[in-house]
């Protein structure tokens, strides 16, 4: 008999598992992939971000070596190696969880688990018998209707993260976080991108005035944008992938060729195959199991953490979950503060948000004041030559508290950290703006942008 049967061994899974057992409960992890991690350590998250930083050093030996003196001839790439380390990375990282479960005597089960009721688990013809069972079993990609996935040519985020070769065109479905950070990797080693998004704007979460900026400056580097566009179909020939493609508004269709076509249009729960139904535990309409305050679902007993239930579809709110699950578990208070939750978005420059939008506050009817601070001004932003961007913070008119920051600029996902606790304490922006900085740093940009919410930056 386990305390607790936790089902998915992505980053709210392993989490909750490993936290659990800290507290002394005699825990099970189950999880259908060979290796831990989930999506987002096997195929999501730390792939890409490895890719990222490989093409950024690529790029910036051809175009940003020479304005610091630096000679490097003709400098060129060899795909193999470069997806031999990210293979590497990841593989590193799945057995450091490998031995934290050792560590933490938690059992691994490799399979597929099904509820059967509350406190029993199928893997297979294997019963397994619990106190509480936790579903994390995370998120997959949405399929789009008329363009069938074949992870060759038509290729999810896992497809374009194990490409043998550069396209010449690619062509990305869907401006979102995923779709633009994969775009971003491919446009640097040499491919023609295309991103094809249904709204009429990019990073949809994100702030205005950002999403604006981010549009001109992925402009700038090559990416081309279709934005207000649908697509409604695919045809493979010899000469790649024609998508068919419609204004949203209205209009004519066009005919948009392609040689990878990248879908990333957004993820739904992973849910198919868990047994909810006959188990009792209730869905939404979009699929999201629904839970209460303290993770449980409709029935007792039974928990979700991570992608499957909705919200933040980010690996660090599903991290907290399974934290506060596991404590709660326990018998200890566990809970997790959703509005200083951050998002960011590794392209170059960097996209970091936490709390509020101004069209959020907007909407709420709060009253507030901005505070913003462009890193051109900054001295260490100069050093770097990295000066795209600001920092942006949006105080409570009245009371100066923090309730949103937005920051574009080179570590912004570093940066936007200290404001996250900020937002946790209810910090107001005079106390970050008297708060010493060292100099010089990026994080001056912090306390500037601070300072500049009563008028009084220095360095503007």
């Amino acid at each position: 008999m386990y305390d607790v049967i936790i089902i998915g061994g992505g980053p709210g899974g392993y989490v909750c598992a490993i936290r659990a057992a800290q507290l002394g409960l005699r825990v099970a992890c189950v999880e259908k992939r060979a290796t831990l991690g989930g999506t987002c350590l096997n195929v999501g998250c730390i792939p890409s971000k490895t890719l990222l930083q490989s093409s950024h050093l690529y790029e910036m030996a051809v175009h940003d070596f020479a304005r610091h003196g630096i000679v490097a001839g003709n400098v060129s790439f060899d795909l193999g190696v470069m997806m031999g380390r990210k293979n590497k990375v990841v593989d590193d990282l799945t057995k450091g969880i490998e031995f934290l479960f050792r560590k933490n005597k938690i059992d691994r089960i490799l399979g597929t688990g099904r509820i059967e009721s509350a406190g029993v688990v199928m893997v297979g013809e294997q019963r397994l018998e619990t106190k509480a069972i936790v579903i994390a079993t995370g998120s997959e990609f949405s399929p789009l209707p008329g363009v069938e996935v074949d992870e060759q040519r038509i290729v999810s985020s896992t497809g374009a993260l194990s490409l043998t070769e550069v396209p010449r065109r690619l062509v990305v479905v869907g401006a979102g976080v995923s779709g633009l950070e994969l775009g971003s990797v491919w446009r640097r080693l040499g491919a023609e991108v295309t991103v094809i998004e249904y709204l009429d704007t990019i990073l949809p979460p994100m702030d205005g005035e950002v999403r604006q900026q981010m549009r001109r400056l992925l402009a700038k580097q090559g990416l081309g944008f279709k934005l207000g566009h649908k697509v409604t179909g695919a045809v493979l020939d010899s000469d790649g992938v024609a998508l068919q493609v419609e204004p949203v508004k209205g209009g004519e269709p066009l005919t948009v060729v392609a040689d990878v076509v990248l879908v990333a249009i957004g993820r739904r729960p992973q849910v198919e195959g868990l047994g909810l139904a006959s188990a009792g535990v209730a869905c939404n309409a979009r699929g999201f199991i629904g839970v209460d305050g303290h993770f449980c679902t409709s029935v007792p007993g039974i928990y979700a953490i991570g992608d499957v239930i909705g919200g933040a579809m980010l690996a660090h709110k599903a991290e907290d979950e399974g934290v506060a699950l596991a404590e709660i578990l326990a018998g200890q208070a566990g809970h997790v503060n959703y509005d200083t939750i951050p998002s960011v978005v590794y392209t170059n420059p960097e996209v970091a948000m936490v709390g509020r939008t101004e069209e959020e506050l907007k909407t709420a009817g709060t009253a507030y004041t901005v505070g913003k601070f462009p890193f051109l001004a900054n001295s260490r932003a100069r050093c770097i030559a990295e000066t795209d961007g600001f920092v942006k913070i949006l105080a409570d008119a009245r009371t100066d508290r923090i309730l949103g920051v937005h920051i574009i600029g080179p570590q912004a996902g570093d940066l936007i950290a200290e404001l996250a606790v900020a937002m946790e304490f209810a910090t107001s922006a005079e106390d970050i703006a008297r708060s010493s900085h060292a100099h010089p740093s990026l994080a001056e940009a912090v306390k500037e942008a601070a300072m500049a919410v009563a008028g009084r930056a220095v360095h503007v």
